[in-house]
């Protein structure tokens, strides 16, 4: 008996475990889930994190750390946890479908289903739920006060129409008018009555009779009391909740437009629209002080109010408002507005009448404005005050052209691109209240400027790229001229000119420091002696990336910070971390001992605060570090002030996300990732993970995949890696499919999770796997002047490295890749026959004509990609044509013998279109097998994701077809004509 129950314990067993899992299909994207927002409590003691559905309703989930007690929200989002750690707040989407019925309905913007808003206590079951909010805020650094503002009421349904009765004298009112009409139009036509005279008479009754029973209808509808809202209220505003969090006690305000608590959560600012019934009423901005609970009005009568704006403390507030023209005007003129804690009302600050101010500028209404972090300075923006526009032009008469001149700054595309951001543009100024004397700090001639010590230094840094943005046209990237400029009186110093380095102030003001590509070093200017020092030339490891394959300079290796009070500025090398002195006396420390160099590990600082601008000068600060041999990943801790080793907290097979930490406790949540999981994490300590999420599940049914580090020999004899995808079902014993997938480097990813999805362009590595294929993606290793054979290089040497070994069919492997995957896919199909189809998605092909083209996206030239960056020619066209037409597959278009499907779209902002036209129509001229995917109104890569679907069932077809030897899809043997579109899609298999 024993025996017997043991035998068919084993054999439930073994069939348990036999059971086949099933591949992924198309249907599962929908519904697969992943962690979106994520935050804990200030105290460490809570958690809020949403898990989304890629299409369809998620859940916020409120965990409990201690206790691991979850709660769960459906389509909870956008939330906040309080201050004191004691509420979660957060929005709550429709219903999915609801939604989705809404739109197949076309229902307007006003009956489309509304966001909820709920309030919980943590740690305890009560929700409280309001229904139609339109946003909600708290105080960032307070606690204590909630503000939400509530969508328009819907219409009142429950208004009857018409009453019978009503209906029945409205119908014997018109009748009448019809006949009294049609006699007195007879009477008028008497002695001459023809049949047309009275045909006519009776028509025009009729219209009458339409038009009264029109207007009737319309004056019968409106409200009673005769309050409907008047035209041109879609501006009014609705109403505002302010909640007192402590004691549940609410405040209502009518007509809210804009609202804004300081950071202390001691006054709320509410600006109010005019009440569209009340023709006396007024818009106002009002201040209510939360502790006092008092309400006070600074100004009413304004037709506009924006960018409000509080100092640090709360005890005072700037803003821009118009109150002077009518709400049509062409032409308005905005003022600066202040306001402080015993003034009856605001103040005008500054107008463009006010010393200082430039002869035709006046204070913009979109430039930001903000308080020095003391208080005594106000930044706010000025610009040119723009022409009315001509009224008496009528636009059907005016010719419409661009004007290409040699001259022009940036060429027509690309100021058509930035057109509605240059009609905002606007230059920054400095004015302190009470003074009547402002100082214009931007211009024309330096736009960009950055506040130095939050505003507190008696300078401010000055940028511009006037006078050398031509020759971004080719060289891909701003020369910079710079300035410090005294907030005091408007005097500028020159401090470097026509340079290529990206400039930032020290947190303190003291300097001014870059990086100079072309030198490769760091450098400061010191703003007491306005001397300019290299702070690095001293160092012996690059602080350049060294595997740099463009014909550009090199990126630098970044920087960890600077310690208190402007001390030292902390570098990165390749590996390590480097001590500067910036007054450059001092040599250079390599404070990770060399560590990082010596194990090959990338160290780079986790800075948990972001409001935080030094390191302490005995700070221990959190790394996180990769190995970039095994991949591996972790977190080390390294004490400033010590030249010793990092020490290490958890290191492994995984790859993590930045760790989030609770501001008043040693508590931490951090993502942690492989290739089976992608989860979330508590800890207290970045040691011992406590795991609080299990959306791995969803997979358990399905046959996953695995994915290792694979290097190999390539053609030239140098060493290269890549990833290998296999199925979790692998068999050594089988012969599989391979589909090659790549861009340019992507080994370091060995420990990413890959989320089954529909395609944007590329295939998708979880769907092909669980399918039966193996995916690889090789590192591609590029040479100057050669993009096309260093592809070759790589990819075609992974080719026939995998073509060895026993479970690969080498018969059936196949290429794929996306923008430049796809122009190196193109590439391939013409120098190699061993695969045996191929997708390339917004190839070039074309490089002498694409090296002139416009990147329609930004309207920009595309020069610079050929001769510095991606597409590495590293000469013009006409310094080296041979180098152009070497590297475009569409002058070997004829050695093209792999059928290929190419998809590019028609609104590609990055790849001009034309260039996968050319191709196609080339191939097709030849004879060869081509398809061309062109996806209507679509950019670059796919964003509506009912043609990300269709993509992706098409990779499928198309690949089954020609690798797994399946039935070709009707698009694939017929295409799909014209005619058909919208109808049949050519994606059945018969």
């Amino acid at each position: 008996m024993r025996i017997s129950i043991f035998l068919l314990f084993l054999f439930l067993c073994v069939q348990v475990f036999g059971q086949t899992k099933k591949p992924l299909d198309h249907s599962v994207y929908d519904d697969w889930k992943s962690l979106a927002e994520r935050m804990i409590s200030n105290d460490g003691k809570f958690v809020v994190y949403n898990i989304n559905a890629q299409e369809g309703d998620g859940e916020l989930v409120i965990h409990r750390i201690n206790t691991g007690n979850k709660r769960s929200i459906a389509r909870g989002y956008a939330a906040i946890i309080t201050e004191d750690s004691r509420f979660a707040i957060f929005k709550i989407k429709p219903v999915f479908q609801e939604t989705r019925q809404a739109k197949i309905k076309k229902k307007k913007a006003d009956e489309m289903p509304k966001d909820s808003l709920a309030i919980v206590v943590l740690g305890e079951d009560s929700v409280i739920y309001i229904s139609r909010v339109k946003s909600f805020k708290t105080p960032e650094k307070a606690a204590g006060w909630l503000a939400y503002q509530i969508e328009k009421p819907l219409p009142d349904t429950g208004k009857s129409k018409a009453k019978p009765d009503s209906v029945k004298s409205r119908i014997e009112m018109l009748t009448k008018l019809a006949d009294s009409l049609i006699r007195k139009s007879l009477d008028s036509v008497k002695g001459k009555i023809e049949k047309e005279e009275v045909i006519n008479a009776a028509k025009k009754a009729v219209k009458e009779i339409y038009k009264r029973a029109e207007d009737a209808e319309l004056n019968y509808l409106r409200d009673a009391d005769g309050d409907d809202a008047a035209a041109g209220s879609t501006n009014e505003g609705t109403d505002l909740i302010v909640r007192n969090l402590n004691n549940d006690s609410e405040k209502v305000f009518k007509f809210v437009g804009e609202y804004l608590f300081d950071e202390k959560g001691t006054k709320l600012l509410i600006e109010t629209t005019k009440n569209a019934k009340d023709t006396n009423s007024k818009a106002c901005v009002i201040v209510y002080d939360l502790g006092m609970d008092k309400i006070d009005t600074i100004m009413q009568g304004l037709n506009e109010a924006k960018n409000f704006s509080f100092d640090e403390d709360g005890t005072q507030m700037a803003f821009v408002a118009e109150r002077d023209s009518s709400s049509k005007a062409l032409q308005k003129f905005y003022k600066l507005w202040y306001y402080t804690k015993g003034q009856d009302s605001a103040t005008i600050l500054a107008d463009k009448n006010t010393i200082g101010m430039q002869l035709g500028s006046a204070v913009s209404e979109n430039g930001s404005i903000k308080f020095s972090k003391d208080g005594r300075k106000i930044f706010f923006g000025v610009a040119p005050v723009q022409s009315p526009k001509d009224t008496t032009l009528v636009d059907f008469e005016l010719a419409r052209l661009d004007v290409w001149h040699y001259n022009d700054d940036y060429l027509q595309p690309q100021q058509l691109k930035q057109l509605a951001q240059d009609l905002k543009r606007n230059f920054t100024a400095v004015i302190k209240p009470g003074a009547s004397e402002l100082i214009q700090l931007g211009a024309e001639d330096v736009e960009n400027i950055t506040l130095v010590d939050e505003g507190d230094a008696d300078w401010v840094l000055g940028l511009t790229t006037k006078n050398n943005r031509i020759n971004t046209q080719w060289e891909g990237r701003s020369r910079y001229t710079v300035y410090a400029i005294n907030t005091n009186d408007g005097k500028r110093t020159l401090v470097q000119s026509n340079s290529l380095g990206v400039f930032s102030a020290s947190p303190k003001g003291k300097y001014i420091y870059w990086y100079n590509p072309a030198l490769k070093n760091y450098f400061t200017y010191n703003i007491a002696t306005k001397e300019i020092k290299n702070i690095s030339g001293k160092i012996t490891e690059p602080l350049y990336d060294v595997e740099n394959d463009v014909p550009d300079f090199p990126r630098a290796a970044g920087i960890t910070g600077w310690t208190a009070n402007d001390h030292y500025l902390l570098l990165n090398d390749v590996y390590d971390i480097w001590q500067v002195d910036p007054a450059g006396i001092e040599t250079p420390k390599n404070i990770s001992n060399g560590w990082g160099k010596k194990h090959k590990r990338e160290l780079n600082y986790i800075r948990f605060d972001k409001e935080k601008r030094f390191i302490e000068d005995d700070e221990t600060i959190v790394l996180n570090v990769q190995d970039k041999t095994t991949k591996f990943a972790g977190f080390f801790t390294k004490k400033i002030n010590e030249i010793k080793d990092p020490q290490e907290l958890t290191f492994g097979p995984y790859s993590f996300g930045t760790p989030v930490k609770a501001k008043n406790a040693a508590a931490y949540i951090v993502q942690r990732a492989n290739i089976n999981e992608s989860e979330l994490f508590a800890t207290d300590d970045l040691k011992n993970l406590n795991k609080l999420t299990d959306i791995a599940l969803q997979q358990k049914d399905f046959n996953w995949l695995s994915s290792e580090l694979v290097k190999w020999k390539m053609f030239d004899g140098k060493m290269s890696e890549g990833l290998l995808f296999k199925p979790a079902d692998f068999d050594p014993k089988k012969k599989y499919p391979v589909i090659f997938y790549f861009y340019e480097r992507n080994a370091d990813g060995l420990y990413n999770y890959r989320t089954p999805a529909p395609s944007a362009s590329i295939i998708n590595i979880p769907y092909f796997v669980s399918n039966g294929y193996l995916v690889f993606d090789p590192n591609i290793y590029y040479k100057t002047g050669e993009p096309g054979e260093s592809a070759y290089n790589s990819v075609v040497s992974a080719a026939k490295y995998l073509s060895k070994m026993p479970w690969v069919d080498s018969t059936r492997m196949a290429i794929q890749g996306q923008s430049w995957g796809g122009y190196q896919v193109a590439y391939l199909v013409t120098r190699t026959n061993i695969f045996r189809a191929a997708g390339a998605g917004a190839p070039v092909s074309n490089m002498t004509s694409a090296y002139g083209g416009i990147r329609w996206g930004t309207g920009i030239n595309r020069q610079f990609q050929y001769e510095k960056t991606q597409s590495r020619i590293g000469a013009t066209l006409w310094e080296r044509p041979d180098l152009y037409i070497k590297n475009s597959p569409l002058f070997t278009a004829d050695k093209v013998n792999t059928p290929l499907l190419l998809m590019h779209n028609d609104a590609d902002g990055a790849v001009p279109w034309y260039q996968g036209i050319e191709f196609f129509t080339a191939l097709r001229r030849l004879g060869k097998k081509v398809w061309l995917l062109e996806y209507n109104g679509e950019d670059h890569n796919l964003v509506e994701r009912k043609n990300r679907k269709d993509l992706s069932v098409r990779l499928g077809q198309f690949f089954d077809y020609y690798l797994k030897d399946a039935k070709p899809a009707n698009w694939i043997k017929y295409g799909v004509p014209a005619t058909d579109k919208g109808k049949d899609w050519g994606l059945k298999v018969e």
